[in-house]
């Protein structure tokens, strides 16, 4: 033999044992990712199918720009926005599935019930969906990220600027459950730091379909704002039939947790004015765009921020999992809160230790429809709110793993 194919071998061989140890701290030797959304209800249109669209791009384009060493699969469920089918399948992907984290999560429920389930196995629960702040406070734990936006973050942008422009009175429709109750919450504390006052509130089931009763209480309080504490099609509806009851011309709706997709439904002819706060819009830069174009390319809709947000989320895990060498959640953990998040969604992102990414937000008022050029055309960018005013301060946590 050569001394030169001796060498040859010998790389080869090393080269062969460093892939098989590589491998080897990669548990199963596949990444696997979980989507628990919405495929059918209430959120599927600004979740659900589009989440897991986002998910596979973000594998299709880690692949092909990492180059990771190691498999990735996705598999994907419909929670159907209930807690206890969301655990379930969660707790079945952990223990008999290999999958390392459960993505997207929305609805509140959902989120802390899943959570506890991920810190019970050691897994790692990535939450685009969801909205409630309790995920990063009272319930925080060391295995979630709620990356997307939160209730406090909707309440300082869209609250503190309707009341700021006038609205100093104000009545909340709440869904009845932990979501809503926390943006009504967020919203009242706003409106009262901001010299308005709250005249009451109603909670309405979740989901629903007849806000008749609850509308006309709201009419009933004689408040300047009416604020909706909902969202998905809850929020499409309500503001439908406070058209047909002629609310709308004497009191102002305030979407607190509107989509683009809840604009399109709607159409800029009913929603135009209406501001809204967003985590991410397709039209904000030459990036934006970009990304939203091949998503629309398959969705045939441009994407929402919580859609958008799963893709970031997905990509920024998977960085972290070939940067730490193996999907060890806190390994993986340590490395996603160490690497700043750079990308469309967000610039600069960080994972703070109560498990919220915070990064800027921005304050959208709807286009009239004279001033829409094309389609989806939907927002006039009103502020950019940087991501140290948008997101609750570390100061204020309630969350056992932060430092005071």
């Amino acid at each position: 033999m050569t001394m030169k194919k001796a060498i040859s071998i010998a790389c080869t061989a090393a080269l062969a044992a460093l892939s098989a140890g590589a491998q080897a701290q990669i548990s199963g030797g596949v990444v696997k990712i979980g989507v628990l959304t919405d495929l059918s209800g209430t959120y599927s249109d600004l979740a659900g199918s589009g989440a897991v669209l986002a998910t596979k791009m973000a594998v299709e384009d880690f692949i092909a720009k990492e180059k990771p060493g190691f498999k990735i699969e996705v598999v994907s469920a419909d929670h159907q926005n209930k807690a206890d089918i969301a655990s379930n399948k969660a707790r079945e992907w952990f223990e008999r599935e290999g999958v390392d984290t459960a993505t997207e999560l929305v609805t509140t429920s959902v989120a802390l019930a899943v959570m506890k389930i991920a810190k019970e196995k050691d897994r790692i629960a990535l939450m685009s969906g969801p909205a409630s702040t309790p995920i990063t406070n009272e319930q925080c734990n060391d295995v979630t990220v709620h990356y997307t936006y939160d209730t406090y973050a909707l309440a300082n942008g869209t609250a503190k600027a309707v009341t700021k422009q006038g609205g100093k009175s104000w009545f909340f429709l709440t869904a009845d459950y932990a979501f809503g109750q926390a943006l009504e919450k967020d919203a009242s504390a706003v409106v009262s730091a901001n010299g308005g006052k709250v005249l009451g509130s109603v909670r309405h089931p979740f989901p629903g379909s007849d806000f008749s009763s609850f509308l006309l209480k709201a009419q009933a309080s004689g408040a300047q704002v009416i604020g909706l504490a909902n969202a998905g099609a809850d929020t499409t509806n309500a503001i439908k039939q406070a058209a047909e009851f002629g609310i709308t011309p004497t009191q102002s709706l305030a979407g607190l947790l509107m989509f683009i997709t809840d604009i399109h439904s709607l159409g800029l002819k009913t929603t135009q004015g209406m501001y809204l706060t967003e985590g991410f819009y397709w039209d904000l830069n030459d990036e934006t765009r970009a990304w939203s174009k091949r998503f629309f390319g398959v969705q045939k809709k441009m994407p929402t921020m919580v859609q958008a947000g799963q893709y970031s989320s997905v990509y920024h895990y998977l960085k972290a999992v070939k940067a730490a060498g193996t999907d060890d959640t806190k390994k993986v953990m340590a490395q996603m809160k160490k690497m700043p998040i750079n990308d469309f969604f967000a610039k600069n992102g960080q994972i703070r230790e109560d498990g919220r990414m915070v990064h800027d937000m921005y304050l959208m008022q709807v286009k009239k429809p004279a001033d829409s050029k094309y389609p989806w055309d939907y927002y006039h960018v009103r502020q950019t709110i940087p991501a140290a005013e948008a997101f609750q301060p570390l100061s204020q946590s309630r969350c056992p793993l932060v430092k005071k």
